[in-house]
This record gives structure tokens, C-alpha cells and sequence, in this order.
């Protein structure tokens, strides 16, 4: 189904993100602007409906038109109330808002609240639960090279680390030091794997940083049944020297660590040497833990045909590493914005109700792999209910990372999803393009496009 959305430059999927908090000002000012494009967003997908499978019809920037009433509705203090009500929630929680922790229920609980207080909407709450994550005690590297035993240094403080912790990691007790398979170039795809000299079966795999998701990495590591997988940063930048917190997803099944640039190219060239005996040794304990149950909300308008519901989403997790106030933050604060916006707006009597049914959805888990988008279009699919079925929904709109002091006002491109993409999805995401294309062409605004990599919260919607 098409999205759009305004990003500013992240990372692949399982993004590193760290969220700045002290230039709050510039961040209104992204959101601000990002407001009105969520309320283009909305005002487009009411005003045309999206043909599923082919379309002739032109579209132009008169049909791009601005709901003024709407916009001028929204109330930035309120957006920078609830972003600040993020930041404080986080403050309180050990300085992030991510799943399974306080910080996380507690933002789903303001959410809850807010929806409560100040809409008619039916809300929801829906549950899935998810792998959680803790070690036992400091995980261990020790190479051998040519006989030369190191022990590597394991912190939190990354800066001083030679390697740390992979989110997801199974268990490892390696009583031996293991050969090590290089992966030529980044091992992102099946050709470099079945290049590697040293085959990767039930050996160690080392592999750079770089180009595609640290998850894709991971399950390409598996396909090659590989003993465990070890990536390391690649020095491009100084930046990208220390090791860094990374997860491999709930679908991990390997023991997996992530190395400084200096280690893990030490290691690399050592293992490529012909002329050296180079091994690894890796000992990781992790907690045996429960699962843990993982809220997703939603919000419907009172009116609006059921049959035909537009579905605005946004993600409410952190990464564990910050607060998360752009990443997304900024995208739950303008969700909530809008639809506390549009319910005043609903309960006068001046104000024309839609055709369309509106849900307002905030996602959990997306952190970790979308898992609460996944897991709310694995639901529609199996329902029978009206109203609660894929086929009842029009048009998915996601807004993750909505303002940022170094935002862009960019649109995802419906002409570069992949292959898999089924062919009903690709005219309405092309149409929802050309309309924000076209109406910021007409406002003079800059703008870039986006791939439509499916690295988000659309990315389940978009796959049926």
C-alpha cells in the first residue's frame, strides 16, 4: 500500500540512532512544516481514491489541494507538548522509551490518555509478545593469530571497546578457537558469500559494516550455516571506528558480536594470510527470559465508511540508546497531533465528516523489526470482522522521523520497490508520489525522493 513521509538521512533498518534533545527549536520547525504535508497527506487521500490495480487517470497539482481548515486547526504547542512529554518520559526511564521497558508502557499509556481525553475515537489496544533480551555477564573475544593470544576489551562505553554486544544473540561456548571465514566486500549478497576462500559453513563469519541492513547481513549469515557472525564497523568515517549497539531481529539464531574497525580488520587480514593460523574464541551467556507482551494502539474515527479506512501510522518505540524525540518521536506527536486535530474539528457542526473511515495507529517493537506493523497486517489478513480486514484498507500514510535539525522534505519513490512488491500496491504508491511531488513543485518547496525500501512501518502493508 503507498506511504509517504518526510525522513532525514538514517542508516539501513536497524538504524543507529541516537536522538539529540537539545535543539528542541529546530526540530519545531521541522515539525511544523511536516504537519502540513502529514495534513496534504490526509487531505489527498480524501479527496481521490487510490485504484488498487491500474489507473489512467491523470493527476495534477490541483488535486494536491490543502485542507486549510485542518491545517490551521493544528496546534504546534500542543505537538511540542507531546514531544516534550516524550522527552520527560524517557528522562524518568533510564533515557529511552524502548519496548519491554517503563519508558516504552509509559508512552503508550500517554498516548491511550491523550486519545481518551480529548477525542471520541474508538481506541485500542492490541498485544503481541517478543523475544526479550539480557546477558548474563560481559561477553568474551579472544583471538589466536600464529599463537599470539589476545583478549579483547568488552564495554558499555563504546569509545573504549574493542567490541560489544549484539541485541538478539544466542548463547556461545566456544572450548576451541574457531577458523574465521572473511566475507569479501560488505556481505550483502549471495555472490560475496559463495566467494569468501574460506567456505562460511559452521565456520566464523567476519564481515564489514555497510550498504544493507545488519538483519540481512544476519540472514544471510544463517543461510550459509555459519558458527556465529562477527561484523565490524568500517572505518569510513570517525564515527564509524568504535564498535556500535546493534540488533539482528527476533529471527536471529546465531551468537553474534560487533567488532571496532582496528579488530575486526586486524582480524580479517590475519584470516585472509596464508601464512598464519588464526582462530576466535567466543563465550556469550544470555538470560533466559519469558516473552514479553508488546502494545500496539489504534484510533478510529466515529464516522467514515469502515469498508474504505485510511490508516495513518507511526511507530511509538525508542531505540535503547536515546529518547527518541525525532526517531519517532516527531512521528507520534504529529500522529496525535492530527488526530486530536481532526476529532475537534468532528465534533462541530460546520466541519463536513469524511466518506472514509480514519484509523490512527502507534506501532510497537518497529526497533526491532516492524514487528507491530507486522503483526497488526498478519491479523487483518485472517479477519472476517468489517472493518477490521486488509481488504477494508485504502491507503497506509507512515510517519517516522518527522523532524530533525538536518531534515529534508522527502517522499518515498513507489518506482523503486523491489521485485516482490504485489502489482495492486504499485499504482496507488505511484499516485501518492506524484501528488506530494507535485504539490511541493507547486509550493516552490525543495524535495527528494526516498526508495521505497519497505524499511518501516509500511513495509508489511506494503508487501500485500
Amino acid at each position: 500500500m503507498p506511504s509517504t513521509n518526510q525522513i532525514n538521512n538514517t542508516d539501513h533498518h536497524y538504524r543507529e540512532k541516537t536522538n539529540s534533545t537539545s535543539k528542541l527549536t529546530l526540530v519545531a520547525i521541522a515539525v511544523t512544516i511536516v504537519l502540513t504535508i502529514a495534513v496534504l497527506g490526509l487531505a489527498v487521500a480524501i479527496l481521490i481514491k487510490v485504484n488498487q490495480t491500474t489507473s489512467t487517470e491523470t493527476v495534477t497539482t490541483t488535486s494536491a489541494s490543502l485542507n486549510s481548515v485542518l491545517a490551521e486547526s493544528i496546534r504546534i504547542h500542543d505537538v511540542m507538548g507531546h514531544l516534550n512529554e516524550l522527552q520527560r518520559i524517557a528522562t524518568t526511564n533510564n533515557g529511552n522509551r524502548a519496548v519491554s521497558t517503563s519508558g516504552f508502557n509509559q508512552t503508550l499509556d500517554y498516548i491511550t490518555n491523550s486519545l481518551s481525553l480529548y477525542t471520541n475515537y474508538n481506541v485500542k489496544k492490541s498485544f503481541f509478545t517478543i523475544r526479550q533480551f539480557a546477558l548474563v555477564n560481559n561477553p568474551i573475544l579472544i583471538s589466536s593469530i600464529n599463537s599470539v593470544v589476545t583478549n579483547y576489551t568488552y564495554s558499555d562505553d563504546l569509545s573504549a571497546a574493542d567490541f560489544y554486544h549484539i541485541q538478539f544473540s544466542i548463547a556461545a561456548n566456544f572450548a576451541s578457537f574457531q577458523q574465521i571465514s572473511v566475507i569479501p566486500g560488505v556481505g550483502c549478497s549471495d555472490d560475496e558469500w559463495s566467494k569468501a576462500s574460506v567456505s562460511p559453513a559452521g565456520k566464523v563469519a567476519l564481515v564489514k559494516r555497510g550498504i544493507c541492513a545488519f538483519s540481512d547481513k544476519g540472514a544471510l549469515a544463517a543461510k550459509y550455516n555459519v558458527q556465529a557472525l562477527l561484523i565490524y564497523n568500517d572505518g569510513a568515517s570517525p564515527d564509524r571506528i568504535s564498535p556500535i549497539a546493534i540488533g539482528l531481529g527476533q529471527q536471529n539464531n546465531l551468537p553474534a558480536l560487533f567488532l571496532s574497525y582496528p579488530v575486526g580488520q586486524a582480524l580479517a587480514d590475519a584470516a585472509l594470510n596464508a601464512t598464519t593460523n588464526t582462530g576466535v574464541r567466543l563465550i556469550i551467556n544470555v538470560e533466559n527470559l519469558p516473552l514479553s507482551p508488546i502494545g500496539n494502539i489504534c484510533a478510529d474515527t466515529p464516522t467514515g465508511d469502515a469498508t474504505q479506512t485510511i490508516v495513518i501510522g507511526s511507530h511509538s518505540d525508542s531505540v535503547p540508546a536515546g529518547p527518541g524525540i525525532n526517531d519517532n518521536g516527531s512521528g507520534s506527536a504529529a500522529n496525535l497531533g492530527l488526530a486530536i486535530a481532526l476529532a475537534r474539528l468532528f465534533q462541530t457542526s460546520s466541519y463536513e465528516k469524511y466518506k472514509y473511515r480514519i484509523r490512527f495507529c502507534w506501532w510497537g517493537a518497529e526497533e526491532i523489526g516492524l514487528l507491530g506493523s507486522d503483526d497488526h497486517v498478519k491479523q487483518a489478513k485472517v479477519a472476517t470482522a468489517i472493518g477490521e480486514r486488509l481488504q477494508d484498507y485504502l491507503i497506509n500514510l507512515n510517519y517516522d522521523m518527522l523532524g530533525s535539525p538536518n531534515y529534508i522534505f522527502g517522499i518515498y519513490d513507489g518506482q523503486t520497490a523491489n521485485n516482490a512488491t504485489p502489482a495492486q500496491a504499485l499504482p496507488g504508491s505511484n499516485k501518492i508520489s506524484a501528488l506530494f511531488r507535485d504539490w511541493f513543485e507547486s509550493q516552490k518547496l525543495p524535495w527528494d525522493f526516498t526508495d521505497f525500501s519497505g524499511r518501516s512501518d509500511y513495509g508489511p502493508f506494503l508487501a500485500e
